[in-house]
């Protein structure tokens, strides 16, 4: 049968123009949804966060790129022997210390001695002019001239009672009077003897030196009147013994007792290391500077320890374990020395430690951390914020 062309029928027509709006419909489907509604993926997912905080903690969830930077290990511990290095100063043994005074008022005519000198005791330091003790030189000097008069009326008396020439009333007033004198230069005796000085001598008051040492303080210069008995002429030192003296933080009082080992080392003298003993612990802390103070001695008969010169006093202690981190662990925050310590796998908490910065790879951490936490040991900085 021949073939003719011919126009189609309208329901040719018809299903024509049905499939054309069912293929424009298609594609606005595929524009507007993608092609994720065939089972595809129309976009890409958003990356893991890096770290998710909750509440005090820091959490690093699974695929977060922090995890191949973050080095997490156990806190170590080593046996140390605690030293304490403390500021200290050398000093004069207190009991070896005297302040020189004058029992008297006056006028200082002569100074015997200067700053620096070293004395023995006995040794004549300074002359005062002083009216009192005149008074008492005076005094005793009459009171040797009643009793040698005592002396000889009761020897007169006593050759006229044997002759039978006086009474008995008269020897016994003669003996009453020369105990009556006795006593007097007794007591004048006596206080030119507190003043330092006896009768014969001088009617200056000299002042001798109590000790032997050296004058380590000098207050007054001949001419000076010495109106008050209470002030300080000089101060004399014995230096043959002396005390390192050094302040404990009230901190560290605790951790200082008598008889504990020390070393001491001057400034004068670096090369040079004194091993002592403590000897004294004060009962009482330093209200102004909040320290402790302990006590050092040395003997010192070369003088080569000097009072005021600086020292370090190095306490040791018994062996103690030490919770150690490597430098690389710890975060600086303003004032504060903290850590990241993981409190449950890819957890972690901020702490604050109290550590020995002392700047060397690892640092040991007085408070803050125990033996076994877990401590971000490397790119701990990220997790700062």
């Amino acid at each position: 049968m021949p073939i003719h062309d011919h126009e189609p029928s309208f329901g040719g027509r018809a299903f024509l123009w049905g499939g054309l709006a069912l293929g424009l419909v298609f594609l606005a489907a595929l524009l507007t949804h993608g092609f994720g509604m065939f089972g595809g993926r129309g976009r890409s997912e958003e990356p893991p966060a890096l770290m998710v905080r909750r509440g005090d903690e820091i959490v690093v969830p699974e695929g977060s790129a922090l995890r191949k930077a973050l080095t997490v290990e156990p806190v170590a511990a080593r046996p140390v022997n605690a030293k304490l290095a403390l500021p200290a100063v050398v000093e004069s043994d207190p009991a070896r210390t005297a302040a020189v005074l004058t029992p008297l008022a006056g006028r200082l005519v002569a100074l015997k001695v200067s700053l620096g000198d070293r004395v023995k005791k006995g040794q004549l330091l300074a002359l005062i002019d002083s009216p009192d003790f005149g008074q008492a030189y005076d005094d005793d000097a009459k009171a040797a001239d009643s009793l040698k008069l005592a002396d000889k009326n009761l020897e007169r008396q006593q050759g006229q009672h044997d002759i039978g020439a006086s009474s008995e009333r008269d020897l016994d007033q003669a003996k009453s009077d020369r105990a009556q004198a006795l006593a007097e230069y007794t007591r004048t005796q006596a206080r030119l003897r507190t003043l330092g000085t006896s009768a014969g001598k001088s009617p200056l008051l000299a002042v001798a030196a109590p000790m032997s040492g050296s004058v380590t303080a000098l207050s007054v210069a001949p001419g000076d009147m010495i109106n008050d008995p209470t002030q300080t002429l000089l101060t004399i030192a014995n230096l043959s013994t002396v005390w390192v003296t050094a302040l404990v933080p009230e901190k560290d009082v605790r951790n200082v007792y008598k008889g504990q080992r020390a070393e001491v080392a001057l400034s004068a003298y670096p090369d040079q290391v004194l091993e002592g003993k403590v000897l004294f612990v004060s009962d009482v802390i330093e209200p102004d500077s909040r320290r402790n103070k302990i006590r050092i001695a040395f003997a010192n008969e070369s003088y080569a320890l000097k009072p005021n010169m600086f020292a370090t006093v190095t306490l040791s202690g018994p062996p103690k374990a030490e919770i150690v981190v490597p430098s690389s662990a710890l975060l600086m925050n303003n004032d504060r020395t903290s850590v990241f310590v993981a409190t449950a796998p890819w957890t972690f908490q901020r702490r604050t430690v109290d550590a020995d910065l002392d700047g060397g790879s690892t640092v040991g951490i007085r408070s803050g951390l125990a033996a076994g936490d877990r401590v971000v040991v490397k790119g701990g900085i990220l997790l700062n914020d």
